[in-house]
């Protein structure tokens, strides 16, 4: 009866859709927006812990002048999903087994299994992000120990595995698991605005729009120099001190760029948008609709609630001395130390008020080049969600600061981890060569959710920030991704006359082809630097740094030796 239901309402939607193929952008667009679903779930996914601290950091160390970048990094993903969309859509067909069919089957394998690592490892901050929301922002009082981890992760996981048990329920079961998390969704986009709206009608709000504004236009010499906030403190500096500071600050701006673009779109949303289209029994009518989904149910969540983040962290840290992060600067640590002496400084430390009050005084006082330091130390320190929550709380009050900001981040964790468990019951039922339904299915949505479960009791120490070096893996393995579906864009034994030609084949490798290489040239600085500068900390060789192009050399290597342009089936 469900199957019976299923094949009615899709021959409505063909039927809707074809009423209106000739109709203006805003009828269409009416019809669209009735039909829209795997767009959110790509929404769903992107804001998640990664996009939290990617904002944080573009705010942070780029202020409002950084607002350009996740927009354009979501562009580019748009390109890429686009074209996954066209083809997946275009042949209804498996992915996975049409890159193993088509392309290569260690293209295919690769594309898998790096779902199923991501999905994991993607998991464990956003289990780690749930319980910050939870014991810094909406339950401060609650204790962060041990038995406190095992309860919220065991009732976040339990809430994931109820909504994700409605999706294999039917055709009904899918429309209300994506009602869901449009909800939450929508429910994070509305918490984010509602704090930028406070903030903008708060008396002596530091929040300039003209600012924010102008921060939209693209301006990649970040890439190569500070942010002119930080200028006035390296101009305090010696010659052999400005050099070194001028080159960590831009490098610091590199990475934080890379990890908000990494942060934008993953491997795992490859997967994600074409089982989740095929599951709705999508095909060649729904082209259109799909490319509309993507726009309006990926990009404009996407750009509203990270740029409310940019624009709440900028305001409240970048070069603001009112939110310094005085406990953050051993220059200013030891200056302290110096002046107070090592009794009383340790002394002081119990008390975080009273040694920020000595810190503020200390610095007050410091001669012009070593307070240059200390305020560089301050103004680049990585801060967290409860720390952008107390700054705003003069500006906005209690309620928005910490119980709104502190539920909009709450439901961004689960709604990451509802869809990572999704995707991993596609990738696990793929590896098995099974229907995505039924006990496999949910078996592999358990696996990757049991993991993230461990995420606050493994990375006790890491807070949100764990989201960085797993937001760098998922960004080393998109390009796996983007030349899969460049090479299934244009393969004729595939597509067949549905392969794009003449102008339209030029315009789709054209800016394929630009977002295919900008995640290749990512990959390979994300894989060698961040990984690199990671191990380094941990006490393990800085050798491990070309482990990651390497790495996709040998995956390219693999991929050649194992090419199927003539479309052959595997074994």
């Amino acid at each position: 009866m469900d199957s019976e239901s299923q094949n009615d309402s899709l021959a409505e939607e063909k039927q809707l859709l074809a009423s209106v193929a000739d109709k203006d952008a805003g009828t269409k667009a009416k019809t669209y927006i009735r039909l829209c679903g795997p767009g959110w779930l790509q929404s769903a996914i992107t804001l998640g812990g990664g996009s939290l601290v990617g904002a944080l950091g573009l705010g942070v160390i780029g202020g409002t002048g950084f607002m350009w970048v996740q927009p354009v990094a979501m562009i580019l993903g748009v390109i890429m999903l686009s074209a996954i969309a066209y083809v997946t859509l275009s042949t209804g067909e498996r992915p996975f087994q049409a890159i193993n069919q088509h392309v290569s089957p260690v293209l295919g394998w690769g594309w898998l299994i790096a779902t199923m690592l991501a999905n994991m490892i993607w998991c464990l901050p956003q289990f780690n992000l749930a319980f910050g929301a939870v014991t810094s922002n909406l339950a401060p009082g609650m204790s962060k120990g041990l038995g406190s981890k095992i309860v919220i992760s065991g009732v976040v996981l339990g809430i994931a595995t109820l909504v994700i048990w409605s999706y294999g329920t039917g055709s009904k079961g899918v429309k209300l698991f994506e009602n869901i998390l449009k909800a939450l969704v929508g429910l994070v986009v509305l918490s984010f605005i509602g704090v930028v709206v406070a903030l903008t009608f708060a008396k002596d709000s530091p929040l300039d729009w003209g600012a924010v504004l102008a921060g939209f236009i693209p301006d990649f010499s970040a890439l190569f120099r500070p942010a002119p906030a930080f200028q006035a403190a390296i101009d305090q500096l010696g010659a052999a001190d400005a050099q070194a500071w001028t080159a960590k600050i831009t490098s610091t701006q590199r990475d934080t760029i890379i990890t908000a673009v990494g942060t934008a779109v993953g491997i795992n949303m490859t997967f994600l948008l074409p089982y989740s289209m095929l599951k709705r029994g999508w095909g060649r009518e729904h082209r259109g609709l799909a490319i509309f989904d993507l726009s309006t149910g990926l990009v404009i969540p996407f750009v509203i609630a990270t740029g409310c983040l940019v624009i709440a962290a900028a305001t409240q840290f970048h070069a603001n001395p009112e939110n310094y992060a005085y406990t953050k600067s051993k220059a200013l640590e030891a200056a302290a130390t110096s002046s107070l002496g090592a009794e009383k400084t340790t002394t002081l430390k119990t008390d975080e008020a009273a040694y920020e009050e000595s810190l503020k005084s200390v610095y007050a006082s410091m001669p012009a080049d070593k307070k240059a330091v200390a305020t560089l130390e301050m103004m680049t320190a990585k801060r967290s969600q409860l720390e952008l929550a107390n700054s705003l709380e003069p500006f906005t009050g209690p309620f928005v600061s910490q119980y709104l900001f502190g539920f909009g981040v709450l439901a961004m964790a689960i709604s990451t981890i509802v869809i990572l468990m999704l995707i991993n019951g596609f990738a696990f039922c793929e590896a098995l060569g099974v229907e995505h339904s039924g006990a496999n299915h949910r078996i592999g949505c358990l696996i990757a959710g049991i993991v993230g479960f461990f995420g606050p009791i493994i990375w006790a120490n890491h807070g949100p920030w764990l989201a960085i070096p797993t937001s760098v893996a998922g960004y080393s393995m998109l390009p796996i991704a983007a030349f899969a579906f460049l090479f299934l864009l244009n393969s004729k034994s595939l597509l067949g006359e549905d392969k794009p030609s003449g102008g339209r084949l030029i315009k789709w490798n054209l800016l394929m082809g630009i977002s295919t290489i900008v995640a290749a040239l990512g990959s390979c600085w994300a894989s060698y630097g961040k990984i690199s500068g990671w191990a380094v900390k941990k006490g393990m060789s800085e050798s491990i740094g070309w482990a990651g192009p390497g790495l996709i050399v040998i995956f390219a290597i693999a991929t050649a030796l194992t090419w199927r342009g003539g479309g052959k089936a595997t074994s």
